[in-house]
């Protein structure tokens, strides 16, 4: 299975990670906010304990040192707590890493850092949380993706089931998807309508 899946839903509670996972997801990523040490410990904890016995793969966000205790073996950071990790200590514990950018500053930074995956947002507006940078768009993806080269880059922020196809056909390797998912009326509907698209087909 590639890593991240094409399809990368983002949620922030234990109970979408099984949710998702049993309907049968493959990269989730658990964004939670405002956690100490110990709950942070606790949600990857229980986390990881769900997702036994599915495909599915749990990427913790930002909380670098609960996702090495735990046994995590998936993190991504944004520029921010890129800044206070220990990326040293990170790779020692066999994490892989995907990093948040938004502009070629970000870019560089996200680079140096040798990751495994780039994140490029936000492609369309969202109001799911307040974003200093404006809209990306997507002729931003083929120009992120050609200056990647062979990393994989995730499309991110505003994206739903109905622009996939052109957004995989600018170059995107992964869409994450956080409201088209958590805000839809039937969520298992739409996740099962995201899993069974065909982007080579698109």
């Amino acid at each position: 299975m590639p890593y991240p899946d094409k399809f990368y839903p983002v949620v922030d509670s234990v109970a979408w990670v099984t949710r998702l996972a049993l309907l049968g997801a493959g990269t989730i990523q658990l964004r939670a906010k405002d956690l100490n040490d110990s709950e942070a410990l606790q949600m990857v904890t229980d986390a990881l304990e769900m997702i036994k016995g599915t495909q599915a793969k749990l990427v913790v966000n930002d909380y670098w040192r609960a996702a090495i205790v735990a046994g995590a073996k998936h993190l991504h950071l944004g520029q921010e707590d890129l800044v206070d990790a220990d990326l040293a200590a990170i790779r020692e514990a066999g994490l892989t890493l995907g990093i948040s950018t938004h502009d070629d500053e970000e870019l560089e930074t996200a680079l140096r850092a040798g990751p495994d995956y780039i994140a490029l947002g936000p492609i369309f507006p969202t109001t799911l949380k307040s974003m200093r940078f404006a809209p990306q768009g997507i002729p931003k993806i083929t120009e992120w993706k050609k200056r990647i080269g062979d990393i994989p880059l995730v499309a991110i922020g505003g994206i739903k089931l109905e622009q996939a196809a052109a957004i995989y056909a600018a170059g995107a390797d992964s869409i994450a998807v956080v409201s088209d998912v958590t805000q839809n009326p039937d969520p298992d509907a739409r996740v099962r309508a995201w899993l069974q698209l065909h982007p080579e087909a698109a």
